[in-house]
């Protein structure tokens, strides 16, 4: 019976996917190469030795199972695997949402039972794979004649390529793969701080004078919104497209009353489902930061932000609108801000809704209060991140009149009347409609916010960060995200007529696509001394 069971637990170490979308009954009734191979090496060696060498598999086997279920978590949020090198910070994010979401208590006891299922899943696969080696070491001429017969056997079928349920090959070396596939994550993942150290030394921008830094934009107010999760499957797929069309559409035609015209296109960002702080530092810094490491390293450096260039200028009161920002945020001064306002200086007094702190409508509504709607003042270039539409989407607060705000007190309500995410992500059609609601939240506040407080000279950009988890959209998809540049003045939009982008706030399928790291050069090329120029 125990040998039984650890067979079958080595079997289901060497055999199960580390992606969810590829977990089926047929992956398993596979011949493992791998077990072979360790078959036919313990027979070769001394018995001690031998002991020796399952004992160092089984640990091994164990912590590539480990990876592989952390791989399924990584594909299910980042559609990707985990990096053995630079995804360990991104687990004190996952507690910190973990606490958001299940409280200080709820996260504690979540995270210590899976540090102990995870130590107990390598030591009973450890203790597996001895006890099996143990049998083979006793029986060395029946495991010799059995190890020579099941590798004809996997030669055999992998030659012939067959299969026993279509699309998986009987004949399997998925361990094997998977050992090959992290060797050369490693060696990428140290050779990469070097080499984005290099690409970062680059910068055409850099000794730009301020007298000829956004010359086309001087007397705007310059507005930067990061729409969270806002990406191409909201506006294309068809099971929200439409809900979500219809909004752009009309909140495009909102603008135009209000004086406004809008062009809109895609921008690749360097993460998907999760990681913000990736697509914010890449846009901003005109770099392609798709890691932490390149992360830590560009917000160490002096790179030249397009934050900076406006407070390079000397024509603009930099502001950051971080509603999303709890804590000490020492990152902020790489985007050279002049001012930071985070969750704690809005005068928010309302509840968290999930991970959200602050409503996006208060968000905006806070910095017409605290900057935008003060006389006197300088043009304003302000960086603001829209927070409600971050996962889990539930509850969601409601849009409520400007002037009914106050310190926010009344989305206790709200929330007591929303929905639990606990019931939402029972279902993945729940989940996709209120990550659909919360989208439509934010644009339309932003929009709205613009239409009502906007002026002759106000400027907006608003994008996406990244698509969502793979739960909304699915596995491998684009990585796009809708980009639109609203403004008041006909200039603004003559300057990026060579764009190439859609009239409106809806970028259609055939609009232009670059990479998130080209835009800040694009803009400042654009709105510099001239179409064209960058330091003449």
């Amino acid at each position: 019976m125990t040998t039984g069971l650890a067979a079958l637990l080595v079997l289901f170490a060497l055999l199960v996917p580390n992606s969810l979308d590829r977990v089926a009954p047929g992956s398993f009734v596979r011949l493992p190469v791998e077990a072979i191979y360790l078959a036919a090496v313990l027979i070769l060696l001394p018995p001690k030795a031998g002991r020796a060498v399952s004992l160092t598999a089984g640990a091994v086997l164990g912590l590539l199972t480990l990876v592989k279920f952390l791989d399924m978590g990584f594909y299910s949020v980042l559609d990707r695997p985990f990096d053995p090198v630079l995804d360990w910070i991104l687990f004190d994010d996952a507690e910190e949402f973990l606490s958001s979401t299940l409280g200080r208590t709820g996260a504690a006891v979540a995270v210590a039972g899976i540090v102990i299922l995870a130590l107990l899943l390598v030591v009973l696969v450890t203790l597996a794979v001895r006890r099996l080696s143990g049998i083979v070491l006793r029986h060395s001429t029946l495991a010799t004649r059995t190890t020579l017969m099941l590798g004809v056997a996997w030669i055999t079928v992998s030659t012939l390529g067959l299969q026993l349920v279509e699309g998986i090959p009987f004949a399997a070396k998925a361990t094997s793969r998977q050992v090959q596939e992290r060797v050369m994550l490693l060696r990428k993942g140290l050779n990469d701080g070097r080499e984005f150290s290099q690409q970062a030394a680059v910068d055409d921008f850099r000794g730009t004078p301020p007298g000829k830094l956004l010359n086309g934009l001087r007397g705007k107010d310059v507005i930067f919104a990061f729409v969270e999760s806002y990406g191409r499957g909201a506006v294309q797929d068809p099971r929200m497209a439409p809900r979500v069309g219809a909004v752009l559409e009309n909140q495009t035609g909102r603008l135009r009353e209000a004086g406004f015209s809008s062009r809109s296109g895609w921008l690749t960002s360097p993460t998907t489902g999760a990681g913000s702080w990736l697509a914010h530092s890449t846009l901003m810094s005109g770099l392609w930061i798709d890691n932490n490491q390149r992360y830590r390293t560009a917000t160490a450096s002096d790179r030249f932000t397009l934050t900076g260039a406006f407070q390079r200028s000397k024509a603009w009161r930099t502001v950051g609108m971080m509603p999303g920002v709890r804590r000490s945020w020492p990152e902020g001064q790489f985007y050279h801000f002049d001012k930071i306002y985070d969750s704690r200086e809005m005068g928010y007094r309302g509840p968290m809704f999930s991970w959200s702190p602050v409503p996006d409508q208060f968000t905006l509504r806070a910095f017409e209060r605290l900057e935008h709607g003060k006389k006197d003042r300088r043009p304003l270039m302000t960086t603001a991140i829209l927070a409600t539409s971050h996962n889990p989407w539930a509850p969601l607060p409601s849009t409520v009149g400007w002037d009914q705000l106050g310190d926010g007190s009344l989305f206790h309500a709200q929330k007591r009347a929303g929905k639990d995410p606990k019931d939402v992500w029972k279902d993945p059609r729940q989940v996709r409609t209120e990550y659909r609601r919360s989208i439509e939240y934010s644009i339309r506040n932003l929009t709205d916010y613009v239409a009502r407080y906007g002026g002759k000279d106000t400027v907006l950009v608003f994008l996406g960060d990244h698509q969502p988890v793979p739960v909304v959209v699915g596995n491998h998809v684009s990585r796009d995200v809708p980009i639109s540049i609203v403004a008041h003045d006909p200039k603004v939009m003559e300057r990026m007529s060579g764009w190439g982008w859609d009239e409106g706030l809806k970028p259609g399928k055939k609009a232009p696509v670059w990479r998130m790291d080209s835009f800040r050069d694009r803009f400042l090329t654009t709105f510099g001394p001239g179409p064209g120029t960058k330091n003449d």
